[in-house]
Formats: structure tokens, sequence, C-alpha cells
């Protein structure tokens, strides 16, 4: 017979060695002779103590617990990198703004090209000139100012070139893709006058932005603005308004028999009639847009797109 030494318990079955209550070891009860005590599946000193009223059937054989090295966890430099990628973004994004002023990608809202092409924007103001009055025309504007373009001339240009040669003034950016604007200064006003100028392609050179003139522009260049611009080798027009980083087209690519191709000269002019500004191509009328847009005391300026080099000539305006 065994007895359970925790709560008394006792068993005749001889093969039995656990109490079926608590689990514990059962002892021979007093008066029989106990066998040579065996230990099973003594548990090391480090091992939880099992807690009570838990069973475990008893094994035929103690293993000792496989041990496993502990792989300690590097520390991560990923962060590292996060840092350096975002203060890369940071420098460029704030170093890079300023420069954003003169050269920016620029939406185009040209209906005959599905892709947008790239502007290059400069902010160049020639230098005044002095006004000079003429003849009137039959327009009943009878005051009119001439603007030597030779002063217009720079001698340095990250984004264009200018060069004055005989009696025109020869403009182009230095990228395709891009434009060139130079402008007039605060003394000439597009306000309530006509403003022409007469050009040419010098080359007949492919050009998908155009070249021709600017009228009532903020004296900061592509601030706000109108651009009246050609494709003598299309024989097409367009008009484009500027404001910060973005040219919107308020009249796309349109073709129209007025304009002589090739290298031929055209003369365009702006006319200011208060609420629009009528459009005019070697003296005809083409077409006219609202003043919505127009600065107040606007100035004039020349427009030149693709790296096509346009002449200039004859820039007035009459009032």
């Amino acid at each position: 017979m065994k007895i359970c030494p925790v709560c008394r318990k006792t068993y005749t079955d001889d093969n039995l060695n656990f109490c079926l209550e608590d689990g514990t070891l059962l002892t021979q009860s007093q008066g029989q002779s106990l066998p040579e005590t065996v230990l099973i599946n003594q548990p090391r000193p480090t091992d939880p103590i099992r807690p009570q009223g838990m069973q475990q059937a008893a094994p035929t054989a103690w293993n000792p617990p496989q041990q496993f090295p502990v792989q300690q966890k590097k520390s991560s430099k990923t962060w590292l990198w996060v840092l350096g990628i975002l203060g890369l973004v940071v420098l460029l994004c704030g170093g890079g703004f300023a420069g954003l002023i003169v050269i920016g990608v620029m939406n185009s809202d040209d209906a005959t090209n599905s892709r947008t092409p790239r502007n290059t924007r400069v902010s160049t103001t020639p230098a005044p000139s002095t006004p000079t009055t003429s003849t009137p025309d039959d327009n009943d504007l009878n005051n009119v100012q001439s603007i030597d373009l030779s002063e217009w001339v720079r001698d340095f240009s990250a984004y264009g070139t200018t060069e004055f040669t005989g009696g025109e003034l020869l403009m182009a950016s230095k990228q395709k893709a891009f434009y060139y604007v130079l402008l007039a200064p605060d003394d000439y006003s597009t306000e309530g006058a006509a403003t022409r100028v007469t050009l040419r392609n010098v080359e007949d050179a492919n050009s998908s932005l155009g070249y021709g003139l600017i009228f009532h522009s903020n004296p900061t260049p592509l601030i706000q603005d109108y651009a009246f611009l050609l494709d003598a080798k299309k024989k097409r027009y367009r008009v484009v308004r500027h404001e910060p980083q973005k040219e919107t087209a308020l009249v796309p690519w349109t073709s129209s028999s007025l304009i002589k191709e090739g290298a031929a000269e055209n003369t365009i002019e702006a006319r200011d009639k208060g609420d629009k500004t009528d459009l005019y191509i070697n003296g005809q009328l083409v077409n006219s847009v609202s003043n919505t847009y127009a600065y107040k005391g606007g100035v004039p300026g020349l427009y030149s797109g693709d790296a096509v080099k346009i002449a200039f000539k004859d820039l007035e305006i009459q009032k």
C-alpha cells in the first residue's frame, strides 16, 4: 500500500507512483518495507517550480534541456540613413528654392502637344532708354515711344543669349524646351496703348513654345503678364499668361494665314481697349483676350523659346 505524504490518501495499486489528487510522489505506508528511492526527472535548481495541481505523466528517462545561444540584437543604423536622406531633401529644397525663381519647371497648356514642356524663366530687366515721338498712325494714337533694343544686350546670362546687330536684337534661350524673357523698365506702360514689335525666325527653326511680345507685365518678370507668341514655321500663334512658376494658355495654338512663314518678318501688336486687348498680326485683328490678369501700368517685353534665335526690332508703344 502507498500513501500520499501531502493529502494522506492511500493507494493499493503498487504500480502507481504519483498521487492522483496533487501529483505528489507516493510513499510506502508504515508497516511495509520501502524499496530503494529512485529520482525520476528531478528538476535542476534553476528550473521553475511547477505549480500545484498541474499533472504530468512520469517520463521514462531524463534529458537535459537543450541550450541555444542567445544572439544579441544588433543596433539598427537605419535611422542614420533616414536622417541623412531627410537632410539631403531639406538641403535641395531649401537651398534650391531661390534658384526656382529664375529656373523652374512650368506647366504648358499647349493643346497640340501632349508633352508638358519645361520652360526657363529669366528675370532680366533692360536699362531705360529715352522715349521718342513719331508720326501718329491710323488708330488715333498720336504719341509713339520707341524702345532702344541695343540697350537690352547682356554681357552674360546663364539662361539666354543676346546680340545687337544690323538694327536687330538677336535673342534666344540656351536650351530647348526653355524660354528666355526680357522686360522694359517702368518708363514704358502698355496700359491704354498699342504695343508692337517686328520679329523674324532667323534660321527658320522649329519652336514648340514660340516667340513674341510680352504686354501688361509686372516689372518683375513672369509674375503677372500676357505673351502673344508666333510660330512662323507652322504659321500659327497662341496667347499665354504667367504667374509665379506657371504658364497658362489662354488661346491655344491657332493657325493663321496672316503669318509670313520661314525667316520672313512679322509684326505683332497688342492694343489695350480697357476691359480687353485686341491682338493683331501684320495689321489684321486675329483675336482678343480679357484684361482680367493684366498688371495695372504693366510694361512690355520680349519672349524667345526653344533655343531658337529670334531677331526683334521696332519695339514701340503708341498712346
